[in-house]
């Protein structure tokens, strides 16, 4: 059994679980953090289900990003912090502060306690939100060292809140001058087998085509990447020494367009599939649509724009290797079916 003890944030998150049970299956000590410990026995109950071993070796904590409380007591005799935790909702808030100040003072939170603690690395969750919007659309491949123009056009509030939390977390490692080394990844879009019945990121686009709630495909083409890889990518990324103070951007080739996502879920789930789209929507419409429609101004400037990214430097310094875009898809899919989760 490893001795390292690994906190990771957002507990019942995602993504973040997905990264305990690979912590547990390589022998780490896990503690993870929940904003009550209410939702400890649903939290493990979904692991448990995903296939969690070295269940014992998994503890949980009261921290909130929103809150001081806890985060002493959180950070004590941790080796290393995956900081997973972040509000997601990409589209249309009325709100922008609801994203943005927690996922900006939580990870300024999260930074502080692991100086106090002298933890030496902290491995963030970033996006390909921080990376990839607010540019003009001239045929560039994206990578780490690309930037969000939050001023710029198509940038929603999950996009301002993982770019201004991001930058939030370089200008404090910059100045704290301590040792203290960040690790932020850029996942695109994140889709995969689902842990406990929570639909979450980019997983709810399967969830709508499976529920009949699009009429039909508008001309985005989204980048894949499989959660399963979003995790390896962030214990790669804890582990390797050459990663220090590096950003990542965790994508897995050419972006999927949306009725190619609605032909794998096809493929994979047959009758459960009834309610996939069979149309396009016309680019026009939607524009047309948009200044009545909220939820569709922030898709405009992205429509028929296919969005190219290299994973390089995660392949070549991580030593990563992703599974194909289209697997992540089908785990989606074949995972909501599985649990019901599905409107009847």
């Amino acid at each position: 059994m490893n001795n390292k003890r690994i906190l990771v944030t957002g507990g019942s998150g995602f993504i973040a679980g997905h990264c305990i049970l690979q912590l547990l299956e390589q022998g780490y000590q896990v503690r993870a953090t929940l904003r009550s410990l209410s939702k400890e026995p649903a939290a493990r109950k979904a692991l448990q289900d995903a296939g969690m071993v070295n269940g014992d070796q998994l503890s949980f904590v009261t921290a909130d990003l929103l809150d001081d409380a806890g985060w002493d007591a959180a950070t004590t005799e941790i080796d290393a912090i995956l900081h997973v935790a972040s509000p997601v909702q990409p589209g249309h808030i009325e709100n922008e502060d609801d994203l943005i100040i927690p996922a900006r003072e939580g990870t300024l939170r999260v930074l502080r306690a692991a100086q106090a603690a002298g933890i030496r690395r902290v491995v963030l969750t970033s996006a390909f939100h921080a990376v990839s919007w607010g540019h003009p659309q001239r045929g560039q491949t994206f990578t780490e060292n690309d930037w969000t123009n939050i001023d710029g056009p198509g940038v929603d509030a999950y996009g301002k809140s993982k770019t201004l939390a991001e930058r939030a977390a370089w200008d404090y490692v910059a100045d704290a001058g301590l040792g203290l080394e960040l690790v932020t990844l850029l996942p695109v879009a994140v889709m995969g087998p689902l842990i406990g019945h929570a639909i979450s990121g980019a997983n709810h686009i399967v969830q709508r085509m499976l529920n009949g709630d699009m009429p039909g495909f508008p001309d985005l083409y989204i980048p894949v990447v499989d959660v399963r890889d979003v995790a390896s990518a962030h214990i790669l990324a804890m582990t390797t020494p050459a990663a220090a103070n590096q950003r990542f951007l965790i994508s897995n080739g050419a972006p999927l367009s949306m009725q190619a996502i609605g032909d794998i879920i096809k493929a994979e789930c047959g009758a459960a599939a009834s309610k996939v789209p069979t149309r396009k929507l016309p680019s026009w419409f939607i524009r047309l649509a948009a200044p009545f429609k909220p939820e569709l101004r922030h898709i405009v400037h992205d429509l028929g724009y296919i969005k190219q990214t290299s994973n390089e430097k995660a392949r070549n310094v991580l030593g990563w290797a992703p599974r194909r875009a289209q697997i992540a898809v089908a785990a989606a899919a074949s995972s909501m079916v599985a649990k019901g989760v599905l409107k009847v």
